[in-house]
């Protein structure tokens, strides 16, 4: 019974977590790859992938318990135990994701902002004392 309710919550949450990400990364891509569309798409299926196959993996992996559940109380224990460590690694593994786009995409600008030749200085123009 664990099991099962260990997957009705965990599966659903993974699903839901990968469409938004798949859904709102793709803004973010466009970004980071400078406008590149085709690139942006690409690159975010490819992570919503791996982040699918990573999650599942780590689900599957982390599903085994040797507690003995008898009681509700031990069964929230062990489903808050095992849906907030999933949780917990997974935020950890999307936030150092995000942290590492968001390095290439400041490199991006820097380098975009170096290859631009500075915009020539002119001075203020004065005034025409001719004109009123």
């Amino acid at each position: 019974m664990t099991y099962l309710l260990y997957l009705a919550i965990v599966v659903p949450l993974t699903v839901w977590v990968g469409r938004a990400l798949r859904r709102h990364g793709e803004v973010f891509l466009v970004d980071v790859f400078g406008g590149d569309e085709r690139l942006a798409r690409s690159v975010n299926q490819l992570l919503v992938t791996g982040f699918y196959l990573l999650n599942f993996g780590f689900l599957s992996n982390f599903m085994a318990s040797k507690a003995d559940v008898e009681t509700g109380r031990a069964l929230m224990e062990v489903l808050s135990a095992k849906v907030g460590g999933v949780a917990l690694v997974v935020g950890v593994i999307h936030l150092a994701n995000v942290w590492s786009l968001n390095a290439f995409r400041r490199r991006a600008v820097q380098r975009a902002q170096i290859t631009q030749p500075p915009m020539a200085w002119a001075p203020p123009a004065t005034p025409d004392p001719t004109r009123p």
